[in-house]
């Protein structure tokens, strides 16, 4: 695996590995230990996971290149984040395979633990494509394999490694299967940290029967350190661990959070790092496997390996000192207990709420966003707020439901009802390290204007809602549920869009809209069937609208009068099974749910201007 080497020099060098090895050859750790045979991942393993054009792209074409080639083709790997050898191909099958033979060993109770040295790395290796230094998704097969040839089936996959936002690779390959709780702990700021994009955000969590089986800790910045991952291991994923129950515990150990590495930009000690491992030492009768993957400070990843070794060697991990976790982990943890509480009955959210000592004096970013909104939509196009009357909906919603005065007049042929998220904040900071923002150079994105603008040149009545949840809401629904932007909807059909006049109405859901729209069609169908003309989803990459279920008129109907719009990178392209559940399908060449809607616009309006002119109200 140490031949696999860049020619101009790379962080994900070769040395990676060996110095490792050296720091537990000095210090005794291999005298308790049994090494395993290591041995290339075969073809039919990686196809569990990868396909095949995947294992032809990283064999044939790259087993064949000379020096030459390999620098003619520079360009095209810098793109991926990769670099490639003539030695690569094998070094990445070797990796994969002895992933597989640690986890194999442990699965089957030859070893207890498993320290599986391995490169390349390989959570970022998606199904399809190889990249940010990753070949073979290392952890992910080895998961897959384990289930085929053993017993085990349930299986925690703990991501450590911070510099790249997310294992995308891992995420993916277990994205709607609930055998396999996902964690990941990464850097996001926001998204724009690679490889970018909303998936390694706190709402991606899975989909299908996979639903809150991935669970994302995204570190707004960088500068995190031992009291944060373990504020983080206490609050949010031992919890979820002891109820997920695992067989098995898979950590995907990078070190790139450890202090003194320039890509983490972090603080995690040994120490710290020592105590994470002995948490999930204490899950799945002590079965787990590391899996080594990123970490390019070769004094960092050597320490932290030794630490973590001493632990599954059955050592105590070191005392550390008193400490406090940052202001922006525990705001971080807090809406990750918000959003997983929705699925796992032992986190307790108001546990993890942050103290909030500037709350006197403080106004909220959503509450000066929801503000100005209806300031905007009153001064622009007279629109006023819609009371709620139930008190659940109330506390949380006030202020995010407006209309067109003339939504129950009698001269209005179209009801549109737009139901979405806020937009996009741009903001500048004063700096790299500083939140202080640049007031006079922030501003909000907001595509809901230009779709809100054509609907009253179409003269159409329009219901705008918001189902941005205030986080501090107290009262419950008394059904129970938790779906409160579904509730929301159900109530203004029933109090306001069944009572209007207009016989048309046009559904148009963004973002986390969708769902809510879906739900509450299927609640309401028989009033949906007589009057809704079409309804448009709108969804990023981490989200997939439910279809219709259990109802047949309902889901024909769903299927003819539907259009769902979605970025071309969008994992319902890779699942039959997924594209038959949907009527007309729009693929757009963006995948930031702001562009997306300003991308796909003209074509949204086009579709609602004739599904309006051919419309035969049922009898």
């Amino acid at each position: 695996m140490m031949t696999h080497s860049c020619l101009r020099g790379h962080p994900e060098q070769p040395a990676r590995i060996s110095r490792i090895f050296d720091i537990l050859t000095e210090n005794g750790c291999f005298q308790r230990m049994r090494e395993l045979p290591i041995r290339p991942v075969h073809r039919e393993e990686a196809l569990l996971v990868h396909s095949q054009a995947l294992w032809d792209k990283v064999l044939a074409s790259t087993v064949t290149l000379t020096e030459q080639d390999i620098v003619d083709s520079e360009a095209y790997y810098n793109d991926l984040s990769l670099y490639v050898h003539p030695s690569t191909p094998y070094a990445a099958r070797l990796s994969a395979g002895g992933v597989i033979e640690a986890a194999l060993a442990v699965a089957k109770g030859e070893v207890k633990k498993a320290f599986a040295i391995v490169r390349p790395p390989g959570h970022h290796a998606e199904p399809d494509e190889h990249m940010g230094f990753c070949l073979f998704n290392n952890v992910s097969i080895a998961t897959k394999v384990v289930q085929v040839k053993t017993s085990t089936k349930k299986i925690l996959i703990l991501d450590w490694d911070f510099s790249c936002y997310t294992g995308n690779g891992t995420q993916r390959a277990f994205w709607d299967d609930p055998s396999v709780l996902y964690v990941s702990l990464h850097r996001y700021e926001g998204g724009y940290f690679y490889p970018n994009g909303p998936f390694g955000s706190l709402t991606s969590v899975g989909e299908g029967a996979g639903t809150g089986y991935s669970v994302n800790i995204p570190w707004p910045e960088a500068g995190m350190g031992d009291a944060d991952y373990l504020l983080a291991f206490q609050k949010i994923i031992m919890p979820i661990a002891l109820e997920f129950a695992p067989e098995l515990v898979i950590i995907s150990a990078g070190f790139d959070a450890a202090e003194g590495d320039d890509l983490g930009e972090c603080h995690v000690s040994p120490a710290g790092f020592a105590h994470m491992t002995h948490m999930l030492c204490s899950l799945a009768g002590g079965r787990v496997v590391v899996a080594l993957e990123g970490g390019y400070c070769l004094d960092a990843i050597a320490a932290s390996a030794l630490a973590v070794t001493n632990v599954i060697l059955g050592e105590v991990p070191p005392m550390l000192p008193p400490m406090t976790a940052s202001e922006a982990a525990t705001e971080t943890i807090w809406q990750v207990a918000m959003e997983q509480s929705k699925y796992w009955k032992n986190l307790d959210p108001k546990s993890c709420e942050p103290i909030e000592e500037m709350e006197p004096i403080a106004i909220s970013v959503p509450e000066l966003l929801k503000a100005h909104r209806a300031d905007y939509l009153f001064k622009t196009h007279g629109m006023v707020e819609l009371p709620l009357l139930n008190p659940a909906l109330t506390e949380r919603y006030s202020a995010q439901v407006a209309c067109t005065p003339d939504i129950m007049g009698k001269d209005k042929d179209t009801l549109l009802v737009f139901v979405h998220e806020f937009g996009n904040l741009r903001i500048e900071l004063d700096s790299v390290t500083h939140c202080d923002v640049r007031q006079e150079h922030s501003y909000l994105v907001d595509c809901s204007k230009e779709l809100i603008t054509w609907a009253k040149s179409k003269k159409y009545s329009i219901l705008d809602v918001n189902v941005h949840p205030k986080p501090y809401a107290k009262t419950r629904l008394k059904s129970g549920s938790d779906d409160y932007a579904g509730a929301v909807l159900v109530y203004l059909w029933d109090n306001y869009i069944s009572l209007t006049s207009a016989p048309k109405v046009v559904l148009v859901g963004h973002g986390p809209g969708c769902a809510a729209l879906i739900n509450m069609m299927q609640q309401r169908a028989v009033g949906v069937l007589k009057s809704v003309v079409t309804v448009v989803s709108v969804a990023s990459n981490h989200e997939t609208p439910p279809t219709p279920r259990d109802i047949p008129k309902l889901r024909e109907w769903y299927y003819e009068n539907s259009l769902l719009v979605v970025p071309n990178t969008h994992h319902i392209l890779n699942s039959v099974r997924l594209m038959k559940r949907y009527g007309k399908i729009v693929f757009v060449g963006e995948e930031k749910p702001i562009k997306l809607m300003m991308a796909a616009l003209s074509g949204i309006q086009g579709w609602v201007e004739r599904k309006l002119e051919d419309y035969k109200r049922p009898e």
